[in-house]
């Protein structure tokens, strides 16, 4: 039953492929031009296949439910996958309100990497340990993900609103951050394709080290280690020898995935900036020329304003009564509890910086850009790197 589910995954994957592809057609339409991104053929036809493809998912994310016993969220495979979904749904409900396509031209890309970055981790049903065997892991975990999905689509719209508006044609601060936004999506990419040539390649390097405990441990390498296990010992010695060690708080092996990962986006960045020969959001600009800028302003806001107590309640309330269940204690300064914390705090600026100071357009655009950076830095830095009460989030 999992490898059936597996199927559905990868089908889901393709269809959001070809939903991208179609709502590039409606944009570059020349009988859609001067309609402000009303649906045409070919984003009714995205809209239909990117349904096709959440209903796949969706079949996937139920059958491996069933295999495993429980709400397939448990490890980073899972919850990253559910993620996409909970993105490409959200963004499907607020097509059906808003009608505009541009959406998802630009949701889409952002679901489907989310989910491929997911899928390069270990897929293997796995039972649950005794931290997670609670039903809290159904309720706190998947409000957590859908609050973060809505709020991950005013960072489309804000996306959309920055290509748009930011002047190409000299070099600013502008510019540049947003060049590094790209960037980071890019290097997500860069992470795909890493660990699918390591993974082709089957390398593995197997280290003894001293875990954070200060108890002997080993760890398995699938990435060539640049940065070796706290005082390491390197068993297989035909393998590349790492260039550092790092402290026990730190999981070398997830640090050394996000060094691989920038170090291929680099590489892949400078191949599009020399192919393009102009910067990657001067390369999308034209596809942004005729939205509507108030419409996309407010998609912006309002999946904030829906986003935030969805996320309030996973991320914080549902997760504050687990822990006290748990740990006997509903707060610990745990790197992921803090983060969350920095999560909600920031969004909750974004509201009031909203309503209250009048920051509209080019200023929530970036907002909802830099919330999206933290979910992000939630997701990749603190699972993969700092050692904490959730790493097991991270396997």
């Amino acid at each position: 039953m999992v490898e059936l589910s597996s199927n559905f995954l990868f089908t889901a994957f393709i269809l959001y492929l070809v939903g991208i592809l179609f709502f590039g057609g409606a944009i570059k339409d020349k009988r859609h031009a001067n309609q402000k991104n009303a649906p045409n053929k070919w984003a009714k036809i995205g809209i239909l296949v990117t349904i096709a493809g959440f209903l796949s998912q969706l079949t996937f994310f139920v059958l491996r439910w069933i295999a495993s016993g429980h709400a397939p969220v448990s490890n980073l495979f899972e919850f990253t996958t559910f993620f996409g979904m909970s993105l490409v749904g959200a963004f499907i409900a607020i097509y059906f309100i808003y009608k505009t396509p541009l959406l998802g031209l630009f949701t889409l890309p952002v679901a489907a990497l989310i989910i491929a970055y997911g899928s390069m981790f270990p897929r293997e049903v796995t039972p649950l340990i005794p931290a997670l065997q609670s039903y809290w892991l159904h309720i706190h975990v998947t409000t957590t993900a859908i609050g973060q999905a809505i709020l991950a689509v005013s960072f489309a719209a804000g996306l959309i609103y920055l290509v748009r508006s930011v002047d190409q044609s000299k070099k600013s601060k502008s510019t540049l951050w947003l060049e590094v936004v790209l960037f980071g999506l890019i290097s997500t990419l860069g992470f795909i394709f890493v660990s699918s040539f390591f993974a082709a390649t089957d390398y593995s390097a197997n280290f003894n080290y001293i875990n954070k405990d200060g108890q002997p441990a080993t760890e398995e390498f699938t990435i060539p280690a640049l940065v070796g296990p706290h005082q390491y010992e390197l068993t297989d010695k035909n393998r590349f020898e790492p260039l550092f060690e790092t402290p026990a708080i730190i999981s070398a092996k997830k640090l050394n995935t996000v060094i691989w990962s920038l170090a291929a986006g680099i590489v892949l960045y400078l191949l599009l900036r020399v192919i393009a020969r102009k910067r990657i959001a001067a390369v999308l600009q034209p596809w942004t020329k005729n939205i509507n800028m108030d419409l996309v302003d407010e998609i912006g806001y309002r999946s904030v304003l829906i986003g935030f107590p969805v996320f309030t309640l996973g991320g914080l309330i549902f997760a504050m009564i687990w822990a006290q269940i748990a740990w006997t204690r509903f707060w610990g300064w745990d790197p992921k509890e803090v983060w969350a914390l920095i999560t909600w705090l920031f969004y909750a600026a974004f509201l009031h910086l909203r309503l209250s100071k009048g920051w509209h357009g080019e200023k929530s655009a970036w907002l909802a850009v830099i919330g999206f950076i933290i979910i992000m830095f939630n997701l990749v830095a603190v699972n993969l790197v700092i050692a904490g009460l959730h790493s097991y989030a991270g396997s």
